[in-house]
């Protein structure tokens, strides 16, 4: 069994720097799921009586099936922040899709699910519930056992029995990956160039599969680019991160991190180094 990543703060995750009250094992995708989901994450969380932890995410390009103690959902991706409130003491199994799983996996295109969540057994049925059921048997003694983890993972095998990744799904993990790996992507018209598409199809493409237009999976990819590097405390501004993600200005950086993460740059950079709570 691969070893989890333990806890380090995701790209993606605005995590409060001072919250202590959960802990998140991450893992690689076993080899025979690697096909069709990115990676697993398995978070522990107790929270004081009374309090609340709000956990805010900027959300990858894909479909997510989560299940806890509580729920069970398949989730569409979020076009801005995703903030779950941990209260009590629970625990999660949620798998990241692959671009190319989502749609399947839904009977529909992934536009469709955009901003949207729904119980697993009302999407999957039968698949859904037993996914569900295998699951908090497996992590109810105790949700930090190696091996719950590992049983929980495999118990998403079934969802995928049989399932090949076809060719549009191919090329739309293709593209997210190049995205994803290239910082200097900043234009829609490289993508276009890279993979000989027009831009139609590729705007349909990313309707049908990924649910979020080009122009989006640039955007999202400066965020989490931008939100490492002012996490990170290393050398260099804001305006020079700006011009570092490809924006016009400081001030163009500083209107898209605040709209999307609901603070500027410099403040979040300020919280997360303690200098400043929210």
């Amino acid at each position: 069994m691969s070893k989890p990543d333990r806890d380090p703060i995701g790209r993606a995750h605005l995590r409060d720097p001072a919250d202590t009250t959960h802990r998140i094992h991450r893992y690689p995708a076993p080899p025979e799921l690697a096909s069709h989901v990115r990676r697993f994450w398995i978070p522990v969380w107790s929270v004081p009586e009374g309090h609340e932890a709000p956990q805010r995410v900027l959300q990858y390009p894909v479909v997510l099936v989560v299940v806890t103690a509580a729920y069970a959902r398949c989730y569409g991706p979020a076009r801005g922040l995703s903030t779950t409130i941990l209260t009590g003491e629970g625990w999660g199994v949620g798998a990241m899709l692959r671009p190319s799983a989502g749609a399947p996996l839904l009977g529909a295109d992934v536009a469709d699910w955009t901003d949207r969540f729904e119980d697993l057994e009302e999407t999957l049925g039968r698949r859904g519930r037993a996914l569900a059921g295998t699951i908090r048997s497996a992590m109810s003694s105790d949700p930090n056992d190696p091996a719950s983890h590992r049983y929980s993972m495999d118990a998403f095998a079934p969802l995928f029995d049989a399932a090949s990744v076809d060719a549009e799904g191919a090329l739309a993990d293709r593209i997210v990956e190049y995205v994803e790996s290239r910082p200097d992507v900043t234009r829609v018209s490289q993508v276009i160039e890279e993979f000989g598409i027009s831009e139609r199809a590729l705007q349909r493409l990313c309707g049908r599969r990924i649910g979020m237009p080009p122009k989006w999976l640039i955007q999202r990819r400066r965020l989490h680019d931008g939100v490492h590097r002012l996490r990170s405390g290393g050398t260099g501004t804001v305006a020079d991160i700006a011009a570092d993600l490809g924006y016009t200005d400081q001030a163009q950086f500083t209107r898209h991190f605040r709209a999307v993460t609901g603070m500027p740059p410099a403040e979040f950079a300020a919280w997360q180094h303690g200098m400043h709570r929210r």
